[in-house]
Parts: structure tokens; sequence; C-alpha cells
């Protein structure tokens, strides 16, 4: 192995520091905000991180000022069949692309592929007529269908089972083994990695997703929590305390989340290694 001369390492250490707090710094910045009491100034130079008298008062506040776990509620319920859809169906459509033989399978591919350079906003009208034509505004399902299958999660899934190999397919069918035999007991269980990559995004994108759901919903009492944080920033923008302890509630789930599923996630870098 080359040794790493002492100032290169350093000046690697500066630039991860400062990475760091580039992602890291804001939400740190909000969790402080939003620990602090009413007397303590916010806006005092040098900044401080650390809240003289920590109070979970700001929290309180957020939940008497709008109905905020009514709104994270909805907006578990759309996250969570979000992921449901998009593990399920990217699945299913990345195996048929990477292991089924078919006519036309390459033309599929490439309208996956089409499909990710299509901006949101160039579709967002006609989303919402066919959603108001079945009869979906101002429904969570109307909020969940446009985005329960996403084009770069089913390429995702379709490059992770073209990693595995051939001959294990060949194996299993000589076997005896049909496709769903080969798909849930062989293909899948190899890819949790790239599976758990889909769920986060899948996670991400709708629980953090405002511009559909404002679109979509009109009764208050399906607001989804990005939808519903709004009125902090609108009603009450001076009080930044409390603009913050709403983001901090916004931001948990995600957290919680990446850090239940980090090991795979990672994991799916190496997709499709044979175990012995």
């Amino acid at each position: 192995m080359t040794r790493v001369r002492k100032g290169e390492l350093a000046l690697r250490y500066v630039l991860l520091l400062a990475v760091l707090a580039l992602t890291v710094g804001p939400f740190l910045w909000q969790l402080s905000t939003s620990l602090k009491g009413p007397t303590e100034d916010i806006y005092s130079s040098p900044p401080s991180f650390l809240p003289r008298h920590p109070t979970l008062h700001n929290y309180e506040r957020v939940a008497d000022t709008i109905p905020v776990w009514d709104y994270a509620f909805n907006s578990l319920k759309v996250a969570t069949a979000n992921v449901v859809t998009n593990c399920v169906g990217s699945a299913l459509a990345g195996y048929a692309l990477a292991r089924l033989r078919y006519r036309g399978r390459r033309a599929a591919t490439l309208a996956f592929v089409l499909a990710m350079l299509v901006p949101v906003e160039g579709i967002i009208i006609a989303q919402f007529t066919t959603m108001r034509e079945l009869g979906l505004n101002n429904t969570l399902i109307g909020v969940v269908l446009p985005g329960c299958i996403g084009a770069m999660n089913v390429l995702l899934m379709r490059n992770a089972f073209l990693n595995l190999p051939y001959e294990i397919d060949e194996a299993a069918y000589v076997d005896g083994a049909n496709v769903w035999q080969r798909f849930l007991r062989i293909a899948l269980p190899s890819v949790k990695g790239t599976v758990a990559v889909v769920a986060i995004f899948a996670f991400m994108g709708a629980w953090d997703d405002f511009l559909w759901p404002l679109i979509v919903l009109s009764d208050p009492s399906k607001f989804t929590l990005t939808i519903g944080l709004n009125y902090l920033h609108g009603t009450f923008a001076n009080d930044e305390r409390l603009v913050a302890a709403g983001t901090v509630i916004a931001v948990a789930p995600l957290i919680a989340l990446f850090a239940g599923l980090q090991r795979y996630f990672f994991r799916g870098v190496g997709e499709g290694a044979v175990k012995g």
C-alpha cells in the first residue's frame, strides 16, 4: 500500500470536514434552534449550537398550532404505499427487463430511460386531469398513483438483476423451477441491497413531495406533512423556533429509515455476487 503524505492526508480531512459542515450543519442548526427557549438569542454572533436551557416546548407549540400528527400520519400512509408499490413493481419490471427474453425488451428499456428525461412539471397538468377523470382528486390514492413506480427505480433493479450470473438461472431451470420461483427464491434475495435503495428513494420522494399533493389535495384533513408545515412558514414566519421544530419533525422519519436500512443500502454496491 502506498503511504499518504501528511499534507495530503490533512487536506483530505479538511475537505471531508467542509463537506460534513455543508451537509449536516444546517440540520444541526435547525435542531439547536428548535430546542432554544424564547429568551435565547438565535441570531447571536458567534452562533451558539448548544442551547443554554434546552426545551421541548416548541414541539408542543407545533402540535397546538397545526394537527401535525394527523399530517404526519397522512404522509406515512402515502410514503408506505409508495415504498410497497415501487419495491414490488420495480422488482418485477426490472427482472422482466434483465432476465426474460421477448421481443421489444430493448424498446421497453428505452421507454423507461426516456421517461426519466421528462420533467415532472411538464406532465403535472395531464396527471391532474387524469386523477380528476378517475375521481381520485382530493384523495391520498391520487397522491400515490402517479409515483407508484418510478422509472429510475426500475432501471436500478434491472442493473442489479443483470449482475447476477445467468448460470444460476440455468441451473434452477434444469431443476424444474419456473419463472416465479427463480424470481422469488433466487434473484430477489440476491438484490436486497438494491431493494433497500429503492425503498429509501421511494420513501424520501413521497415524504418530501410538496408540489403534487398541493395540487391534488384540497381538504385540510387530508394534507400531508409538507403542506401542513407550510402554515408555519406563512402564519408564523417570524418565529424561527416553531419553524425549526416542524422541520425536525419532518426530517426525523427519514433519518430513522436510513439508519434502519443503511446496512442493506451500502451492500447494494456489491450486488450480484454469488454466495458460497
